[in-house]
């Protein structure tokens, strides 16, 4: 009777164990499927009943719902039926993140690490913590973590460079973004955005052929890129290399035409830019004409290197007079504490950026005298 009764209870905990398997194998396949709120309304009245890991998936699908009160509520419930899934400590981890709870997510993800440190994920979520408490040397040892494990994700490699930016250590910040385009997928955002990047940073030095190989793959990879087009033509300028910008400022002004130019391209777009003394200067070209009256062309907006605000700007004018008199399409001027200035030289359309900009240089050097000067009771527009 004992053997009869024993063989029962060991049957009936095999039928058991494979219900609990089942069910953890279809909330899987559900989860799989994106069918959350099926998940949700099926199964969230039966949690004491499941195992562990079924408890994990109906909480991931309230994760998805970003639903972060009951997540924590099952990962918890998942965590006391079984203590040694590092996943529920690290989906932990990630909620606390989203409701800015560092301190408690460092501490999910520490445990999540403690029974399994091997997985990416791990150590990059802690590098976010870290983060956002502005914990930079802290993060950039956890991110550094997560890129020395099998099979590591993206987001470690895209973030160690923005955090040796943050650092001010340009160089590292550079040699982190070579390595970010190496390693990333080149379908994602992450790449496009180290490709921006080492772009930018190639100019700054200086490397213009090393910044044109990177904005040049950028255009390629995503041809709408407005503000990439406006980098490149400014490396163009720095190498002196004026035609191959042609095609790129077409394409500027076709989206200017269409309207689908954002921000601080609406209006104009840089082209160039250079140093003078202790002054940084932005070369503009705006895209707007106003035929028949007086408008603004290129603009020079000479800018305090220290605070990185316009003192004022030097610019090619439209003069219509200059135009009925059979003279150049713009006349320099000079907007500087409320006053307009003008100069007696002249450029035609078409011409000569290196004799613009020596010009340029010239006035800012005060071996050019302006030819005029006056100080409006209103503002003009010369837009």
């Amino acid at each position: 009777m004992k053997k009869i009764r024993l063989t029962l209870i060991i049957v009936f905990l095999g039928v058991m164990n494979y219900a609990q398997e089942n069910i953890t194998s279809e909330l899987e396949k559900a989860y799989g499927e994106e069918k959350y709120d099926l998940i949700i309304s099926k199964h969230s009245d039966k949690l004491n009943e499941y195992p562990a890991k079924a408890v994990y998936y109906v909480a991931m699908a309230y994760y998805m719902k970003a639903n972060d009160k009951k997540v924590l509520e099952l990962m918890d419930l998942s965590i006391q039926k079984d203590k040694t899934d590092p996943d529920a400590y690290f989906i932990k981890g990630m909620t606390f993140n989203y409701m800015g709870q560092f301190d408690k997510a460092i501490e999910s993800f520490n445990k999540a690490i403690e029974l399994d440190s091997t997985n990416s994920n791990y150590f990059s979520g802690l590098g976010d913590s870290f983060l956002s408490q502005k914990k930079y040397k802290e993060a950039l040892t956890a991110y550094t973590n997560a890129t020395e494990k099998n099979e590591p994700i993206d987001r470690p490699f895209t973030m160690i460079p923005q955090i040796y930016a943050e650092l001010n250590q340009p160089d590292k910040a550079l040699e982190a973004f070579y390595k970010s385009k190496q390693t990333i997928s080149k379908e994602s955002d992450s790449y496009i955005n180290a490709l921006y990047n080492i772009g930018l940073y190639e100019f700054l030095n200086k490397e213009y052929d090393k910044s044109e190989m990177a904005f040049k793959e950028l255009v390629e990879l995503a041809p709408d890129d407005f503000h990439s087009i406006s980098k490149l033509i400014q490396v163009y300028y720095g190498k002196k290399e004026y035609k191959k910008t042609k095609l790129l400022k077409e394409k500027l002004y076709n989206a200017y035409k269409q309207g689908i130019l954002k921000d601080n391209l609406k209006e104009e777009f840089c082209y160039d830019q250079f140093e003078w003394k202790d002054k940084y200067i932005f070369a503009y070209e705006r895209f707007a004409v106003n035929e028949g009256k007086l408008y603004y062309k290129h603009i020079f907006y000479v800018t305090n290197e220290k605070s990185g605000k316009t003192e004022f700007t030097i610019q090619t004018e439209n003069s219509p007079v200059s135009v009925e008199l059979g003279g150049p399409k713009y006349v320099l001027g000079m907007d500087r504490n409320g006053t307009h200035s003008t100069f007696r030289y002249g450029f035609d359309e078409g011409f000569n950026y290196d004799d613009l900009k020596k010009t340029v240089l010239l006035i800012l050097e005060e071996k050019i005298k302006a030819g005029a000067s006056s100080r409006p009771t209103k503002k003009n527009n010369r837009g």
